[in-house]
């Protein structure tokens, strides 16, 4: 698939927004692309950048094989300036000798284009640096910043720039971005995509050393319900609640519960009617569990109701 065909999928609304900006002459000198990690902001940012600077535009579409468009691919067009967090921030300095670089002209042409990354980084003096900037723009010139917390970006900054919504991408899309760009397994990235629907929070759920303790937990927990095993009551007390203390803990425990109930249900054959019917109540077990955790009735508690439930109906 190709670039065109992969945003086109990815973003299908901010595709034919910035389209539609480009075939009608109807660009802004900044805009503010905003949404999660991994929703494909940089790499509509370079697609959008190319328009301006193709030799061969097809049907109003950058070609992609041009000079100009290869080298901004691989992030070496003279005239695309990249700015960067250097450590934690975006510094005053770096704005400061933005600025100085694009009151020359163009190496190539008139056109200059600014893409900042992580613009929420920007400290005060360097966001105030760059209103400055915003106020009084060069001719010829456009910024793109990017990030992934807009309410860190200045609402001075965010009134000056005509901001892009990226939403979080479907299921499917993000199970397939996981596995291909952090090498999940289809396992590992189906349960993190169900249990949040952002990119960046996947990964960092996936490196978190507690997150993996406490996923073979709820799995060997889960087991001892799927057997039927009267282990499963003495491992809430002696494991469950050890993993498991803070509140927002306890609901991804209930929420992998119910997420390996689903994934087993799916997987059973359709006239093992006595499984099916176990995942189904195991189910809705964990959706019950986490109302009533919700409802401040102790973790604990209603960990060892599921397992009664279960284990001894």
């Amino acid at each position: 698939m190709n670039e065109k065909d992969t945003l086109r999928n990815l973003q299908p609304i901010v595709f034919r927004q910035l389209q539609n900006s480009f075939e009608h002459g109807r660009l802004a000198h900044a805009y503010l692309f905003e949404g999660d990690s991994g929703t494909g902001k940089e790499m509509m940012a370079l697609w959008f950048i190319k328009h301006l600077f193709c030799l061969d535009l097809k049907d109003n579409q950058p070609c992609e094989k041009c000079n100009n468009c290869l080298r901004i691919s691989q992030k070496e067009h003279p005239d695309v300036i990249e700015v960067l967090p250097e450590g934690q921030l975006i510094k005053v300095d770096q704005i400061r000798e933005l600025q100085k670089e694009l009151a020359k002209s163009g190496f190539e042409s008139n056109k200059k284009v600014v893409l900042i990354h992580q613009a929420e980084k920007m400290n005060v003096n360097s966001a105030n640096s760059l209103l400055k900037f915003l106020e009084e723009p060069p001719k010829d010139f456009m910024i793109i910043l990017m990030t992934s917390a807009l309410g860190k970006i200045l609402p001075t900054i965010q009134s000056r720039s005509q901001i892009i919504h990226f939403q979080g991408l479907a299921k499917k899309h993000l199970i397939q971005q996981l596995q291909t760009q952090e090498n999940f397994s289809v396992e590992s990235a189906s349960l993190l995509v169900d249990l949040t629907n952002s990119y960046q929070k996947a990964v960092e759920l996936s490196n978190d050393e507690w997150f993996n303790e406490a996923k073979e937990t709820v799995i060997q927990w889960f087991r001892y319900l799927e057997k039927d095993d009267p282990q499963g009551f003495v491992y809430v007390q002696k494991k469950l609640v050890k993993i498991f203390k803070e509140k927002n803990q306890q609901r991804l425990a209930f929420e992998m519960l119910g997420y390996f109930s689903k994934s087993q249900r799916n997987q059973v054959l359709n006239d093992d009617r006595a499984m099916t019917e176990k995942y189904n109540r195991l189910l809705a077990e964990s959706l019950k569990a986490i109302q009533k955790l919700e409802a401040n009735v102790a973790f604990q508690s209603i960990a060892e109701q599921i397992t009664l439930h279960v284990i001894f109906k």
